[in-house]
């Protein structure tokens, strides 16, 4: 016969689950700044340049030649749904940290570090 959990290993699952879920949540976050931080940095140098030079954008693991007029408005959308998601992570980072806590506050979990 199956042994039932005892409610210390339902809550110890439980406490790993959101600190697990946090922090993927984290990950992605500093990823997406990345990225952000990456086409910041791109956009400021296309935009000292002339619209008719030539440039490279790789896309999907190819190399693509087009113009900085063509590219700049594609990177700026680019730019704003990173920032977007990263909103929205952030947002959903908050709300999970304050169900975490919630959750270790209505079960009397104290972290306890050596």
């Amino acid at each position: 016969m199956a042994e039932q959990p005892s409610r210390q290993q339902i809550l110890q699952t439980q406490y790993n689950s959101y600190k697990s879920r946090l922090q993927q949540i984290a990950q992605k976050i500093v990823d997406l700044e990345t990225d952000a931080d990456e086409h910041k940095l791109v956009m400021d140098t296309l935009n000292s340049m002339d619209n008719n030079r030539r440039c490279f954008r790789m896309i999907h693991g190819v190399l693509v030649e087009r113009t900085v007029g063509t590219v700049v408005p594609i990177l700026k959308t680019t730019q704003e749904g990173i920032q977007t998601a990263m909103n929205g992570l952030l947002d959903q980072y908050k709300q999970l940290e304050a169900e975490f806590q919630k959750f270790q506050k209505d079960n009397k979990i104290q972290v306890v570090r050596q």
